[in-house]
């Protein structure tokens, strides 16, 4: 269990694609956002959803903040979570990655020191929406942010400019591909509903 780092979920995401909040999709008995709440909760001792709808999350019992800068993607998500957060180290993850695991969160948590920004390339991408980011990052956040530009391509470009480390883990005994995978769409939720049909195994 990890005192001095923060779990947060972002929950923000338009989900036009799947047309519905895929946050609250049914996965076998909880959802998309319930699996990863538990996941985090075996691993870090606070924990708190980044959403603009937080009474949808009530159930959870978490607490819940909005966007302080609201329709600016994906980083209005982190700069929110970093502000409200009460530690220099945060793990942030979307919450549409149900096959996520505890090995690789530790993982990137245990290889995140002396870096504003740690997060892994895996399955062909830079995937930093499971990764670790610092309060610090404020400060380099908001100029980025309240500019006209602030979207998932700046959220992009940010990431070039800041110190992050990339790792690899794809030679970690733990690694596979899927861990990383999004649900994004209707199709990515079949798929997902067909391993958990097969009993597959998702994240505790």
């Amino acid at each position: 269990m990890y005192s001095d780092v923060t779990g947060i979920i972002l929950a923000g995401g338009k989900s036009s694609r799947m047309g519905t909040s895929k946050s609250l999709l049914n996965l076998g008995d909880k959802t998309l956002i319930e699996t990863t709440a538990g996941l985090l909760q075996s691993l870090f001792s606070k924990i708190y959803i980044i959403t603009n709808s937080p009474s949808e999350y009530s159930f959870l019992h978490l607490p819940a903040f909005e966007d302080v800068y609201k329709e600016k993607g994906p980083l209005a998500g982190i700069h929110s979570g970093l502000l409200h957060s009460g530690t220099e180290t945060n793990f942030i993850i979307s919450c549409d990655m149900p096959l996520m695991t505890k090995e690789m969160i530790a993982y990137i948590v245990d290889n995140s020191l002396g870096n504003t920004a740690t997060y892994c390339h895996a399955a062909g991408y830079h995937q930093p929406l499971a990764g670790v980011y610092l309060k610090s990052l404020i400060a380099e956040i908001e100029p980025v942010i309240c500019s006209n530009e602030a979207s998932d391509k700046s959220f992009h470009r940010f990431l070039h400019t800041i110190n992050a480390k990339i790792l690899h883990p794809q030679n970690m005994p733990f690694y596979h591909d899927e861990i990383f995978f999004n649900v994004n769409s209707p199709k990515d939720f079949s798929y997902i509903l067909h391993r958990v049909t097969n009993k597959d195994m998702l994240p505790k």
